[in-house]
């Protein structure tokens, strides 16, 4: 079954007759199943993935006080963190990070109903996170890992000194990167004795699954329409920033 092919050019696009039209919707409705089956058959085979038990005793800085890796879990089973870009002394947040941040609230309460607390944790001082939390008005819990290695353990910070040897451990692989902070999402278990174990993370691309807002633009004619920006994303701005020009860089330090 052939693949329908879409030009770039909007105002070059066919028109059709309803019952060709519907012959076409036909043929991508049978691929968009496939990929559902691919995605249900790829949820299985993460679900099947072995555990890392956490050995570490992290600490993290939160509102409530000094909690453990396992008080963060607020009584829970399953704990999604949000490696959220928010380095020490930074004016504001990644606006991508910032972007996934947008789509939390809407889905804690349904994911409390299935054992799942989700939350950010960066590495800025508590006070500078509660600072922008503030600004963007976000009431999801957030921790400070400062002081501790969690954002080194897991993969989403790095010093100067790493980045200057020209490749660092990022997505499972060696590669060249600029930024101190990197975005990743990841996942943990708290059994009856109170172990807690590492299930899951994923970076780069991988951080779209809490991007929810991109789900509706592939609905549309345009799509993401971001081949021509600086880099996929220079479109997005904090939601109080969208009258704005852009910042001057990908990263949360610019100006706020």
């Amino acid at each position: 079954m052939s693949t329908p092919t879409y030009p770039a050019s909007l105002a070059q696009h066919p028109v059709v007759s309803h019952d060709q039209w519907i012959a076409e919707r036909r043929a991508l409705l049978h691929r968009e199943k496939e990929l559902t089956h691919l995605r249900d058959e790829l949820a299985r085979q993460r679900r099947a993935l072995p555990w890392r038990r956490i050995e570490q005793d992290y600490v993290f800085d939160t509102p409530a006080g000094r909690r453990s890796l396992a008080q963060l879990f607020d009584g829970r089973r399953q704990l999604i963190v949000q490696h959220f870009m928010l380095g020490p002394g930074w004016q504001q947040g990644c606006p991508s990070c910032s972007f996934m941040a947008d789509h939390i609230e809407g889905a804690r309460l349904h994911l409390h109903q299935r054992d799942i607390t989700l939350m950010a944790i960066s590495r800025a001082p508590l006070a500078e996170i509660e600072r922008f939390r503030q600004r963007m008005g976000w009431q999801f819990p957030w921790a400070s890992s400062q002081g501790s290695d969690f954002n080194r353990d897991f993969g989403v910070s790095f010093t100067p000194e790493e980045l200057a040897r020209g490749e660092v451990y990022y997505n499972y692989a060696l590669q060249a990167l600029s930024e101190q902070e990197v975005p990743g999402i990841s996942v943990f278990y708290q059994d009856d004795a109170g172990q807690v174990f590492h299930t899951y993370s994923t970076y780069g691309r991988g951080v779209e699954l809490m991007m929810g807002a991109y789900e509706f633009i592939d609905l549309t004619p345009r799509g993401r329409d971001e081949d021509s920006l600086a880099y996929p994303m220079a479109w997005v701005r904090h939601h109080d920033r969208y009258e704005q020009p852009p910042a001057p860089a990908a990263c949360g330090c610019g100006p706020a």
